[in-house]
């Protein structure tokens, strides 16, 4: 089998980047059938042996990073044909046409997942660290009322995600954060905006103080807890995934 990869890091969550790629399906001009599917980090097609000797595999990889979710794909082709005739076409006729339909598929793709993005109800969220203690909110109201969090709330429409995370701990808790690394992404599903799922969706990143301290504005209580406090907490859904990365996190601090 030979062999080629391509990465691609498109401007919107991991569901979008998932659904659009899903939507488009594969560049090649016979139909692939489905051999895994996770939703939305990952799947694999391949041309079954219906298609002669001709072997043909195409997985995609998708990974929520600070700037977008990176796309990993591997295409995996071999066409049959026997000896030295079958590596050469292998090698040079096939690797130029997975090439160039790789290359025309990846721009429309990139293009058209940004324009998704933009229908997508984003929410930030800070895990704001001190020593080897990390900030935790209480929701105050509403229908998640006495569970905890880590602050943050919605990016405006066209406001910088990490500019949306500086404001949003700026209201709610009177302070100035510093954003650090990217810790992960959540899709929420439609909890926030409502509607059917990925159309809103949670990105957090680790944050220091840089002026002032914490008050509880929105929220009805604040407190600071070491990774041994984490798990005796009553987490929102969306936040509870992320927990692994603020414990490597404080680990580290």
């Amino acid at each position: 089998m030979y062999r080629l990869r391509f990465t691609t890091v498109v401007a919107a969550p991991l569901t979008v980047a998932f659904d659009v790629a899903r939507a488009l399906g594969r560049p090649w001009p016979f139909p692939l059938e489905e051999v895994e599917s996770v939703r939305p980090v990952r799947d694999l097609y391949a041309a079954g042996p219906g298609r002669g000797r001709r072997r043909l595999t195409h997985e995609r990889r998708f990974t929520a990073t600070a700037t977008g979710t990176v796309v990993d794909e591997q295409v995996d082709w071999e066409s049959g044909l026997p000896g030295v005739l079958g590596g050469m076409v292998d090698r040079t006729v096939l690797r130029r046409r997975v090439l160039r339909a790789m290359r025309r598929h990846l721009d429309g793709y990139a293009a058209a997942a940004a324009v998704r993005a933009l229908d997508v109800v984003q929410v930030v969220g800070a895990a704001v660290v001190r020593a080897d203690r990390v900030l935790v909110a209480q929701r105050g109201s509403g229908p998640l009322a006495g569970l905890w969090e880590f602050p943050g709330g919605k990016v405006e429409p066209g406001e910088d995600h990490l500019a949306a995370l500086v404001r949003e701990c700026a209201e709610e808790l009177g302070v100035v954060v510093a954003p650090g690394e990217f810790l992960g992404e959540v899709p929420l599903d439609g909890s926030v905006a409502g509607g059917a799922p990925g159309v809103s969706t949670l990105r957090v990143w680790a944050a220091r103080l840089a002026d002032g301290e914490p008050v509880a504005r929105e929220h009805r209580e604040l407190r600071w807890v070491r990774t041994v406090d984490l798990d005796g907490l009553d987490w929102i859904a969306a936040d509870r995934p992320l927990l692994p990365a603020v414990r490597a996190l404080l680990a580290r601090s």
